[in-house]
């Protein structure tokens, strides 16, 4: 993938943003920065967010719950374990963390979840925490609850489950990647079952690389220009983002069978999509790719064809 310099359309796309205000509603504004954001490249979501949060500061709370973002990893202070900092933990400019409840930077007035559901997240954070080793053996895993609106609302909450994992090179020449999963779901009790509603994202970006010491100048060069004034030749960059829903209903024995019910769905939801990006996006790439330019000889290839089916024939005879 060939990197591209997206600051000309950018800018001419949304100069006139505050005077088009004036004439359109704040929903026509929202929609046009999420239809610029599916044009431009994903792995500049973070940059291109904050480029447009910076054009129209006014938007930014709801264009920051309506984009998703690769996750951030974050220390919790008081107990020094990894936890992630997405939209569904912030509160202004602070983060909530799951294992201490405290926010970061400190927040006196931050929305925190009351006690009985803060019980079952803490509960839940441990459960994740052992599938992310199962099924990630490493990474980082968070989970977020928070109360329903309506406080007459009995066991109806939501919550959300997310995951990341990177792989950092070891070398200039290693491959690299990060996986991000948004689990956002909404938890509706009817007697001793429960109905969920499971919205999934998951957000992925593959790089790959093969160079040698011819690269050693242009690296030298490239750090003269800046870190995106070069692309290594050899270089490819695939990323992108899905998202997929799903309802079902789960016996409710006790409190603690919404994490267990949960997770099954989540399980499922992830190896679904998991062999998805396989099977049919990647499958669907290498036969373009072979389409396009084949590995082999088309010539040689044809020739072989044409003995086999003379050999089929004598062999008929």
């Amino acid at each position: 993938m060939i990197a591209r310099d997206v600051s000309a359309p950018f800018k001419i796309a949304f100069l006139s943003c505050r005077s088009y205000r004036y004439a359109s509603t704040m929903a026509d504004v929202i929609d046009s920065m999420l239809d610029l954001m599916r044009r431009l490249p994903p792995p500049r979501t973070e940059e291109n967010v904050a480029a447009l949060v910076g054009i129209c500061p006014e938007d930014a709370d709801e264009l920051l719950q309506s984009v998703d973002q690769p996750l951030q990893v974050k220390v919790d202070r008081a107990t020094g374990r990894e936890y992630l900092a997405c939209d569904y933990n912030r509160d202004g400019e602070s983060y909530r963390s799951p294992w201490s409840n405290d926010y970061d930077p400190p927040l006196d007035d931050g929305a925190v979840p009351s006690m009985k559901m803060r019980k079952l997240e803490i509960q839940a954070n441990e459960a994740f925490d052992t599938y992310r080793e199962m099924y990630y053996e490493g990474g980082v895993s968070s989970v977020y609850l928070w109360d329903p609106e309506d406080p007459s609302g009995g066991g109806s909450f939501a919550g959300v489950v997310v995951l990341k994992k990177t792989m950092t090179p070891a070398s200039a020449y290693e491959p690299s990647g990060s996986w991000d999963s948004i689990h956002v779901f909404e938890t509706v009790e009817r007697g001793r079952q429960a109905h969920y509603k499971l919205t999934s994202t998951v957000m992925l970006h593959l790089v790959t690389r093969k160079g040698g010491e011819s690269d050693k100048a242009a690296q030298a060069n490239a750090d003269k220009k800046g870190p995106e004034g070069w692309k290594r030749d050899g270089e490819v960059s695939l990323s992108g983002s899905m998202t997929r829903q799903t309802e079902q209903d789960w016996p409710l024995h006790e409190t603690a069978s919404h994490i267990s019910n949960i997770g099954r769905m989540i399980e499922e939801m992830e190896i679904k999509m998991r062999n998805l990006l396989q099977e049919v996006y990647f499958g669907k790439t290498r036969d373009i790719v072979y389409d396009l330019r084949s590995v082999d000889d088309l010539e040689k290839a044809r020739r072989q064809k044409e003995l086999q089916k003379e050999l089929v024939g004598f062999i008929k005879r």
